[in-house]
């Protein structure tokens, strides 16, 4: 009996709906966290046709262990995870999900944003421990105050709409935006951008361009005592530089949901700062977007094998 197709999952699950899309694939999951060796171990074992890529990284050597890969496909938007020069040099198609967590993005942006103007991690702590700060605590208000975004795709869309639901003064710096929604300003450049949000949130692609373009020259332009969010990706902020503006005071508040290297373990140099939130890069995994992100990544898989002569069926 001949075998069926392999789909590598690096993951160690995937929503109900997008296993029926992939029925007709024989699903191989790599479990949680899985490393280089373990994707290579396990791509020269079943050599897959596809590989859908819930976490860890898909280098070149990954690649060359599964000669029959024809496609990689993230469960997100993300794709600076996959070697992409790699993948064409390799004929092999690399796919994205883009806008499927954009609501769960943007609502764990401002449950960050919020978090860190009404000092709610803080005043939870303190409370717990028997103090009663309603005589001495002011929180940040928001209305009034300047939201700058960087990036202004789906998520920061929403994130936009939100901010001017608060009351707040919309900016926002991205060169290859098209349009610029109504109530949403355009700055032209980054420092112009920093010299005058109060709050600063990151929404980026990843790109060699852009990296660390958060650090201590740009930090220097931010207004003291902004806060700073970054529901994109870790490497577009130096991190060392980070922990001196907060330190300073040049930021009142940081919050992170995504870091250079992941997944952060003890010790790390977080732990020691008291005004950063952090969260484990969880931004865009709700109940509805684990959903839509795992649809869209299996469609793209079944489309592109199918293009390439390789397709095996999907269940009805």
């Amino acid at each position: 009996m001949n075998r069926r197709p392999v789909v590598l999952v690096t993951g160690s699950d995937l929503a109900d709906e997008a296993l029926q899309l992939l029925a007709g694939y024989e699903l191989v999951f790599a479990g949680k966290q899985p490393d280089e060796a373990q994707l290579i171990t396990l791509c020269r074992r079943h050599n897959p046709v596809a590989i859908l890529v819930r976490y860890g990284k898909i280098p070149a050597a990954v690649m060359d262990a599964a000669p029959a890969l024809k496609v990689i496909s993230k469960h997100g938007s993300g794709i600076d995870v996959i070697d992409q020069p790699a993948a064409a040099a390799r004929h092999i198609r690399v796919c994205s999900a883009p806008g499927a967590n954009a609501a769960a993005v943007a609502e764990h942006t401002w449950a960050l944003i919020l978090a860190c103007a009404k000092s709610v991690v803080t005043l939870d702590a303190r409370l717990r421990e028997g103090h009663w700060d309603k005589s001495v605590h002011k929180s940040l208000e928001l209305e009034g105050r300047t939201l700058g975004l960087i990036g202004l795709g789906a998520i920061g869309r929403r994130v936009a709409r939100a901010g001017q639901a608060f009351g707040m003064r919309v900016i926002a710096c991205d060169p290859y935006a098209g349009e610029f929604p109504a109530g949403c300003d355009a700055v032209s450049t980054l420092d112009e951008l920093l010299a005058q949000a109060d709050v600063v949130s990151l929404h980026c692609p990843l790109t060699e361009d852009n990296r660390e373009m958060i650090n201590a020259g740009t930090l220097a332009c931010f207004k003291r005592g902004a806060i700073l969010v970054n529901t994109a990706r870790g490497g577009l902020i130096d991190e060392p530089a980070l922990v001196h503006a907060l330190n300073d005071g040049t930021l009142r508040w940081a919050a992170l949901d995504s870091f250079s290297s992941e997944p952060l373990t003890a010790p790390h140099r977080w732990q020691a700062i008291s005004n950063v939130i952090l969260s484990p890069h969880i931004g865009g995994v709700s109940d509805a977007s684990y959903v839509k992100m795992g649809t869209v990544a299996a469609q793209n898989i079944l489309q592109a094998l199918n293009e390439a002569g390789e397709g095996n069926g999907a269940s009805r």
